[in-house]
């Protein structure tokens, strides 16, 4: 009914799977191609149209062009746990396949560490360009990867001491600050 609103245990797990991806520190993947793992689809279900979809999302995930690499392609094998890949390799893969999904909500727990600044830019200028209108909640340890953020939500010892954008929080979070002046240069710390 309007105006109701519904706790998380009201809705079906089936549907927050189908619209909440997430993407965790640690990248796993299953044996099988690029191509399964992204999709999450058997091998015999991977059609053209699958196929231009994940390569979409590999682009986006800054990882068409190792993937293009590769002899096979999006065929190439992929070992249990993506063994015979980098880690920053396998972060961009599981990067595309939480975009392959399509979410309402993309949580990323501090998944952008494993790739160096550029990359990550690139990854984080392509996800809105691919999901309009996603949400998108970081957990980071970087404050590069969260400095334009809308809301910003500082954590110490388990604790919420500040929250905020960024201007904000340079203003009034001391843990901010001490974190910022370590981790930001002059042009960001603005």
């Amino acid at each position: 009914p309007d105006g109701e609103v519904l706790g998380l245990r009201d809705v079906a797990l089936a549907d927050i799977r189908r619209r909440v991806a997430l993407v965790p520190q640690k990248a796993y993947l299953m044996r099988g191609t690029v191509a399964t793992n992204v999709s999450r689809l058997p091998e015999d279900q991977i059609s053209e149209q699958v196929t231009d979809r994940v390569r979409e999302c590999l682009a986006a995930a800054q990882a068409l062009e190792f993937v293009d690499a590769f002899d096979d392609g999006i065929d190439h094998a992929v070992e249990a746990g993506g063994a015979n890949l980098s880690g920053g390799q396998r972060q961009r893969l599981t990067i595309a396949r939480a975009l392959y999904s399509t979410p309402d909500i993309l949580v990323s727990d501090d998944a952008f560490s494993a790739l160096d600044f550029a990359t990550e830019a690139q990854v984080r200028a392509a996800i809105p360009r691919m999901l309009p209108g996603v949400t998108q909640v970081l957990v980071v340890q970087r404050l590069a990867t969260v400095r334009h953020a809308e809301n910003i939500v500082v954590i110490d010892n388990g604790r919420i001491v500040g929250q905020g954008d960024h201007a904000h929080l340079m203003a009034t979070c001391a843990t901010y600050q001490e974190l910022a002046s370590t981790q930001l240069t002059e042009e960001e710390l603005r």
